[in-house]
């Protein structure tokens, strides 16, 4: 089983920075495909970016490719979200979730196995 506890969250002016972070327990870490999600108030969880187990292969959805960059360090259980030029749209609640399926597949909250509670980000205009 894993764990996952996500930190960094907070408000930020649009055009602003703020980097996520998420600390993994449990056992073999680098055998999960590691993504993050976001879910605004009133809409669906939605996928945002993902990470292959050794950290070679990177998914983004459209809207955040160009500014969030997903990365892991498996020697530390951690994966990170950096966000730059950050846009009120940008505003949820971010979940670190992980998944023993490929990377490739983690378009859908459904392919998840485990999840964090969130951190929220607020961007302000």
């Amino acid at each position: 089983q894993v764990q996952l506890i996500e930190s960094g969250g907070g408000l930020v002016q649009a055009g602003g920075s703020l980097r996520l972070s998420c600390a993994a327990s449990g056992r073999a870490f680098s055998s999960y495909a590691m993504g993050w999600f976001r879910q605004a108030p009133g809409k669906e969880r939605e996928f945002v970016a993902a990470i292959s187990w050794g950290g070679g292969n990177t998914y983004y959805t459209n809207s955040v490719k160009g500014r969030f960059t997903i990365s892991r360090d498996n020697a530390k259980n951690m994966v990170y979200l950096q966000m730059i030029s950050l846009k009120p749209d940008d505003t949820a609640v971010y979940y670190c979730a992980a998944t023993v399926r490929p990377a490739a597949t983690m378009t859908s909250v459904s392919v998840m196995d485990y999840w964090g509670k969130g951190t929220l980000v607020t961007v302000s205009s």
